[in-house]
This record gives C-alpha cells, sequence and structure tokens, in this order.
C-alpha cells in the first residue's frame, strides 16, 4: 500500500480517544506489536482507513487487525460489512479474539506472525 486510503477527518478525534483507553487485550497485543517486534513491520495503533477506525494497521502489507471482543457477537452484520469494504481497498483483514489475547497471546502474536510472512512473500 502506497498511501493510506482516504479517511474521514473526524475520525481522528475517536482513534486518539481509542487509543488512550485501549482494552486490556488491545494493549496487551499492543506490547507484541511496537516498534517493529513482528518481522520487523511497524504497525499502527487504532488508524483510521476510510470510514472506519481498524485496532492495528501495517501500512506496508497492507494488513489490519481486529481485536474482537464481546460486543462484536451482536454487530455480526456491521462486522461483516466493513471488513468487505476494508478488503476491497486492498487491506488484509485478521480478526482475533479479546479471550484469545489475555490467555494465549503467544499463539495469537505467532498466527499474526505467520500472516505477515505470508504476505510480505508475496510482494
Amino acid at each position: 500500500m502506497e498511501d493510506y486510503p482516504a479517511y474521514d477527518e473526524n475520525l481522528k478525534p475517536l482513534a486518539s480517544k481509542l487509543r488512550k483507553s485501549g482494552t486490556l487485550a488491545e494493549v496487551l497485543l499492543w506490547q507484541s506489536l511496537k516498534r517493529g517486534q513482528v518481522e520487523g513491520f511497524r504497525f499502527i495503533r487504532q488508524k483510521p482507513v476510510g470510514n472506519y477506525i481498524v485496532d492495528f494497521l501495517c501500512k506496508e502489507l497492507s494488513l489490519a487487525i481486529e481485536v474482537d471482543g464481546s460486543s462484536h457477537d451482536v454487530r455480526g452484520e456491521s462486522d461483516r460489512k466493513r471488513q468487505k469494504e476494508l478488503e476491497a481497498m486492498g487491506i488484509t483483514v485478521l480478526r482475533v479474539t479479546e479471550r484469545d489475547v489475555r490467555k494465549d497471546i503467544g499463539s495469537v502474536v505467532e498466527g499474526i506472525r505467520r500472516m505477515v510472512l505470508e504476505i510480505s512473500s508475496r510482494e
């Protein structure tokens, strides 16, 4: 991805607020993603993309990681629509559950690492 897709400027304050008030799972996962810890690729937290804010984005790989908590159980259809729109922008979306991050972050990070290697090997 050469440039971020255009995004709604009104999302910037919300993204900033979300960065400051992340869930425990988001904070834990961020500790494993920041500063290029996954195969040297840089992730950004709570990044506006189009009409959405993704939990984590690796611009270089066009990879978004979404941490799904219990609220996503009732938002199934809107999550599917959101994911389709992100994918239409060329972004691969990897969904992980908040529970998995809290219970077995090592496996979650390993899954992300495998996805990063798979995407980077295509380029």
